[in-house]
């Protein structure tokens, strides 16, 4: 687009109840423009509402049905018509009609009797103006909207990251299955509970949530570094085996960090998924691995997590073991309030039981996988 000139043919309406007038206006411009006239305030509310609205209105102001004025805050009330330019055109010349009249949103107050050249000169630059803020308008649509498809793509590719990261423990523990969507749903409800909490609110927002949710299934994911003769043990550790066990915090935060590392740069949504994985054995009491970390040391995430981890490992039936009911898991997990867990958390657990069951009970483990899981353990042992 060159300066001076428009991209095309603009529409003006010129909206008027005096026929003189809007022969006047309409030989005036129809060798430069697209003429449309109205000889009312309803007349070029319908013109401005149409399919095809104009690009300029010159609107006068005294006219018996609706005033101008009233046109005008019917325009600027309106999602598509707001950003048409309103130039009035009238014989009222005082100050404060003038003033009223920009106050509404008009650019621009010509008074009667006209001057060609000058209503010439500023419909012109007028019209330029909306074509510049059009174009200018769409680019910015434009560009949000690649934001938006960005946005969308780097939270997918986060999602895949996690899921891709959590189906390896899944290769290896033949338990991890539906435990993992358990847990992530237990997180979430707890999460959910505690956001306007005075401890937790700062934490909990909403983007937070959500990280929370898509990193509950990496807490395990240290797993994948303990040797098969103890994380397939069908039964009680010994102590020596307990060791072992007890490195897999440090082996899923060591697994997050090398791929970290690798990309060369700090990942923001891995840092919950890190806390999450190496904290969620740590206890309130400071009786907890790896670190024995106490109180609000630990992070709220782990926290959290291991409230959930918990009370599914409780609930869960496994080969070797029948799961326990909802209410004798839910007395132990009271009794850890203060000692192995954060007493606020249980609270919220408390007040979640049912919520809890309906999850339990909505990614329940079937007999099928029950199954599978002992076709798996006794592949393990012939192997042995």
């Amino acid at each position: 687009m060159n300066i001076g000139e428009l991209s095309h043919r603009a529409t003006v309406l010129v909206v008027d109840d005096t026929p003189d007038n809007l022969t006047l206006m309409s030989e005036l411009l129809r060798d430069s423009y697209k003429i449309k006239v109205a000889n009312s305030g309803r007349g070029a509310l319908r013109v401005a509402f149409s399919e095809t609205p104009p690009d300029l209105i010159l609107l006068d102001i005294m006219m018996p049905d609706l005033s101008g004025y009233d046109v005008i805050r019917e325009l600027k009330s309106h999602p598509t018509a707001r950003d048409i330019p309103v130039i009035f055109l009238t014989a009222m010349t005082s100050a404060e009609n003038e003033q009223k009249g920009l106050e509404l949103g008009a650019i621009d107050y010509i008074t009667k009797p006209i001057s060609a050249p000058i209503v010439l000169a500023r419909v012109a630059n007028h019209l330029r103006l909306k074509e510049v803020q059009d174009f200018l308008r769409s680019q910015t649509d434009f560009l949000i909207g690649e934001v938006s498809k960005r946005t969308k793509e780097l939270s997918a590719i986060q999602d895949v990251t996690i899921l891709v990261l959590a189906s390896l423990a899944e290769t290896r523990d033949s338990d991890t299955g539906n435990h993992i969507r358990r847990t992530q749903f237990y997180v979430k409800a707890l999460a959910e509970k505690l956001q306007h909490h005075p401890r937790f609110g700062f934490f909990l927002r909403d983007n937070v949530i959500d990280v929370l949710f898509k990193s509950a299934p990496l807490h395990d994911i240290g797993k994948v570094g303990i040797p098969d003769h103890i994380l397939l043990k069908p039964g009680r550790f010994t102590p020596e085996e307990f060791e072992i066990m007890k490195t897999h915090p440090r082996l899923g935060l060591e697994a997050i960090q090398s791929a970290e590392d690798r990309l060369g740069m700090k990942v923001d949504f891995l840092k919950h998924a890190k806390e999450i994985t190496y904290c969620h054995h740590e206890k309130w009491d400071g009786s907890g691995y790896p670190n024995g970390l106490q109180g609000d040391d630990i992070p709220i995430a782990a926290r959290l997590m291991a409230v959930a981890d918990v009370y599914d490992a409780l609930i869960s039936r496994r080969v070797y073991k029948v799961g326990m009911p909802h209410e004798q898991a839910a007395l132990i997990i009271r009794k850890g309030k203060g000692t192995d867990f954060d007493p606020d958390i249980v609270d919220a657990f408390l007040e979640l039981q049912d919520e809890f069951k309906a999850i339990a009970l909505r990614f329940a483990d079937s007999d099928h996988d029950i199954a599978k899981k002992a076709h798996h353990l006794d592949k393990h042992r012939s192997q042995e």
